[in-house]
C-alpha cells in the first residue's frame, strides 16, 4: 500500500441496520482475553471476557463489562467477589470451554480462595476482586472491582482480534 492508493474506509451510523458492522469496527481493536470466575448457588461459574482495563492504581481498580442478555448475567451481577483470569496463549481449549459453558470450571482443575471464589492456575495474571461499583452502559453494565490479591507470570497472551481468538504473532 503507498500514499498514493490508501484503502477507503467505510463509513457508516451505528443502528440497527449497522450492528454487524459496528461489531466488526470494535474488532480491529486487538485485546486480550480473560475468564472471570465467581461462586454462586449453583456452584462455580465463568464467563469469558475481553471487556478489560485497569482504572485506578490507588486504590487498585479495575473493570469488565457485562451482557444484560446473557444467561450468565444473572450470577455476575449478584457477585460481590470475583477473579479475572488474563489467559496465556496455550489456554485457548479453557477459553472455548468456558465460552461455550457457564459452568464450565466442574471439568478445570481450580482452587477456592477465601471468599469462594474458583482460581484458575498458569493464567498470565489474576486479579482477585470485590465489587465497589456497577454502571449502566446500554446492554451490559460495567462492573468495577477493587484488586485484593494478584498473581502474574511471563508468557504470551491468548488474543481477540477480528472475530479470531488466538495468540500474537
Amino acid at each position: 500500500m503507498s500514499l498514493q492508493d490508501p484503502i477507503q474506509p467505510t463509513v457508516f451510523s451505528p443502528d440497527e441496520s449497522t450492528s454487524r458492522q459496528l461489531r466488526d469496527a470494535f474488532g480491529k481493536f486487538a485485546t486480550g482475553i480473560t475468564v472471570i470466575t465467581a461462586h454462586s448457588a449453583d456452584g462455580p461459574v465463568s464467563i469469558v471476557a475481553n471487556s478489560f482495563a485497569s482504572v485506578s492504581l490507588d486504590p487498585a481498580l479495575v473493570l469488565w463489562s457485562v451482557d444484560r442478555t446473557s444467561r450468565r448475567f444473572p450470577y455476575f451481577e449478584a457477585a460481590d467477589h470475583y477473579a479475572i483470569h488474563v489467559l496465556a496463549a496455550e489456554q485457548q481449549d479453557l477459553c472455548t470451554q468456558v465460552s461455550r459453558d457457564v459452568h464450565a470450571l466442574g471439568a478445570v482443575a481450580h482452587t477456592l480462595n477465601a471468599d469462594g471464589v474458583p482460581l484458575i492456575d498458569h493464567c498470565l495474571a489474576r486479579f482477585e476482586c470485590r465489587r465497589v461499583a456497577a454502571h449502566d452502559a446500554g446492554d451490559h453494565i460495567i462492573i468495577v472491582g477493587q484488586v485484593q490479591r494478584t498473581e502474574m507470570r511471563d508468557g504470551a497472551p491468548l488474543t481477540f482480534y477480528g472475530g479470531q481468538i488466538g495468540p500474537i504473532g
